[in-house]
C-alpha cells in the first residue's frame, strides 16, 4: 500500500525476447518516452567488476582461466564455456543472479523515489530468472531469424558466434515464454511485439502499446 505523500510505484514493464530481436532499441524508446531503463545485463556486469562480491564463487566453479592477470574476470574465456555448456552456464547464473536481484530492488527504489511513471526491465531471461513476476506486464520482442543474423552481424558478431548462440536458445524461444507465462503467471498481461519491419513503424507500435498500459493505469 502506498501512504499518503509517497510517490506511486511505477509500473513496470518487462521487457524480453530472443537474441538479435531488438530488445534494447524498444528499451531505449520507452526511455525517450519517459521511462527508466534497467539493464539487467548491466547489472550483471556491475555485480561480477573487479572486487565484487560474486567473483569467488566464479573461480571456485571456473577455475583461474577466467580471470585476467589482473583478478578481473575475462569474459570472453567464461562465455566460451557457458554458451557450450547449459549446466555451466546454469551454475553461473546461480551464483550471479541473486546479487543481479538485490541490485534490482535498489534501482527499483531509486526509481519509486524519483517519481518516473514507468520502469523497463530488460532481461533475456526475464522469465526464466522469475523477475517476470514482480512486472505488471511482459512484453516479448520477436523476429525473424534472418533478421536476428542481420543484426547480429551489424554488431560485429561473427557469424559462427551468432548462429551457436541463436541455435542455444532452441527454436521459437518467443513463443515458449508466452506458454510459460501463460502457465506460471495466468493473470500477467503479456503482449508479443514483432520488429521485423522499418523502425519508424516498429516505434510507432511501441508507442501505441505503452500509451495504453499508461492510460489504463490512469
Amino acid at each position: 500500500m502506498t501512504t499518503t505523500g509517497s510517490p506511486p510505484r511505477p509500473l513496470r514493464i518487462g521487457l524480453t525476447g530472443p537474441i538479435g530481436c531488438g530488445k534494447s532499441t524498444v528499451a531505449g524508446w520507452l526511455a525517450e518516452m519517459g521511462g527508466r531503463r534497467i539493464d539487467l545485463d548491466v547489472l550483471a556486469r556491475e555485480v561480477t567488476a573487479l572486487g565484487a562480491a560474486t567473483l569467488p564463487g566464479i573461480r571456485r566453479r571456473f577455475g583461474d582461466g577466467v580471470f585476467a592477470a589482473d583478478g578481473s574476470l575475462d569474459r570472453a574465456a567464461l562465455a566460451a564455456i557457458v554458451f557450450r555448456d547449459p549446466a555451466a552456464l546454469a551454475d553461473l547464473e546461480r551464483i550471479v543472479h541473486p546479487f543481479v536481484r538485490e541490485r534490482l530492488l535498489q534501482e527499483l527504489d531509486r526509481s519509486a523515489a524519483a517519481g518516473v511513471p514507468f520502469v523497463v526491465i530488460e532481461a533475456i531471461k526475464l522469465v526464466e530468472s522469475g523477475i517476470a513476476a514482480a512486472c505488471d506486464l511482459v512484453w516479448i520482442v520477436d523476429c525473424s531469424p534472418e533478421m536476428q543474423r542481420a543484426r547480429l552481424a551489424g554488431r560485429g558478431m561473427a557469424p559462427d558466434d551468432a548462429e551457436r548462440r541463436i541455435a542455444a536458445q532452441e527454436g521459437d524461444l518467443a513463443g515458449r515464454l508466452l506458454e510459460r507465462l501463460a502457465s506460471d503467471s495466468p493473470g500477467l498481461p503479456v503482449r508479443r511485439l514483432r520488429t521485423d519491419g522499418p523502425e519508424p513503424e516498429v516505434r510507432r507500435v511501441v508507442e501505441e502499446a505503452l500509451r495504453e498500459v499508461l492510460a489504463r493505469r490512469g
